[in-house]
């Protein structure tokens, strides 16, 4: 069966489901008024707090991303993270222009970025790819400081320019990433139907089957991978302009172990009501308990624990005996 076809009976199947599909519709729509209508509830910290919670949440799905597709962990998420902020900061600094021009830019910095660690590293995978990412988040503020030239070193960068002249900035950041996380999601969910989606699939799930039908698993480890750090220079390029400023501090080596904290408590889902949790979490939780201090790493490795049981927990209930009944 050609991927094609399996795309078509994937489309029949999903039709089949038409009344679930339109109440999930229906759920979503009713999120995306709310979240429109929020800045006439939230102001002030909250709304940069709920501004860099949806900016984060472009990030997580960077990481869902490569775990659904690719069937891979990554650690060092953090370094396209940082690419596609200190793009947008840089462009404005050099060049004056605004996130309209630098946001594209920093995709294209983000996917080429991504290509060219995935290229050398496409026949790694598992725990020898974990560590490799890792190896990526440790050298990033070190990076970051040594081209002090360009990057302002400790200091970092500020973002002034306005995307709208006139709406204040509160509003733009809001807006803006928002908008952004919703095409996102859009754009995810019409990939996860597409031909090329099952055939990344595939090729993590039946390699062989997948490789019989021209499909190599190296060529799709190095395609998810691009598209992923993609994905997440665009999320960083969005944090920049929600924060108005990018430094070091912003990117350590335990930002790319919060996102992938946020990947497993959104479940790995590619949904915007996935991502916007997984998003917040990692966001407001920081922010709210800042007096916990040193604490807050461990919360995340409670919940991070907490919620891999449950999920594992949710799996193993479909096989126990007389669960289906009930």
């Amino acid at each position: 069966m050609a991927v094609s076809d399996l795309a078509h009976a994937s489309k029949v199947s999903a039709s089949a489901r038409g009344g679930h599909v339109d109440i999930a519709r229906l759920s979503v729509l009713a999120l995306v008024a709310v979240l429109a209508l929020l800045p006439l509830l939230a102001g002030g910290f909250l709304l940069y707090s709920l501004s860099l919670s949806i900016a984060n949440a472009v990030a997580v799905l960077s990481v869902s991303m490569l775990v659904r597709y690719g069937g891979e962990v990554s650690i060092g998420h953090s370094f396209f993270v940082a690419l596609g902020a200190y793009a947008v900061a840089i462009v404005e600094h050099r060049l004056g222009l605004s996130i309209a021009v630098s946001l594209p830019l920093a995709i294209l910095l983000g996917a080429g970025g991504g290509f060219i660690f995935a290229f050398p590293s496409r026949r790694l995978s598992g725990i020898y790819l974990a560590v490799a990412t890792m190896a990526l988040a440790l050298a990033l503020p070190e990076i970051l400081i040594g081209f002090e030239k360009f990057t302002g070193g400790f200091e970092g960068l500020y973002i002034a320019q306005d995307l709208v002249p006139g709406v204040s900035k509160a509003l733009q950041r809001y807006y803006v990433t928002l908008v952004v996380l919703i095409v996102v999601c859009l754009a995810l969910a019409h990939f996860r139907k597409s031909a090329q989606g099952l055939a990344l699939l595939m090729a993590q799930a039946q390699p062989r089957a997948a490789e019989a039908m021209g499909i190599t698993r190296s060529w799709a480890r190095i395609s998810i991978f691009t598209v992923s750090a993609a994905l997440a220079s665009l999320a960083g390029a969005l944090t920049g302009f929600a924060s108005s400023t990018v430094s070091p501090n912003s990117f350590t080596f335990f930002s790319g172990v919060f996102l992938l904290v946020g990947s497993v408590v959104s479940l790995n889902r590619l949904s915007l009501p996935a991502a916007l949790v997984g998003g917040a979490f990692i966001t407001l939780v920081p922010t709210y308990l800042a007096k916990a201090g040193d604490w807050v790493p461990i919360l995340y490795g409670v919940a991070l624990v907490a919620v891999t049981l449950a999920a594992n927990a949710g799996d193993l209930r479909r096989f126990v005996p007389g669960r289906r009944a009930r």
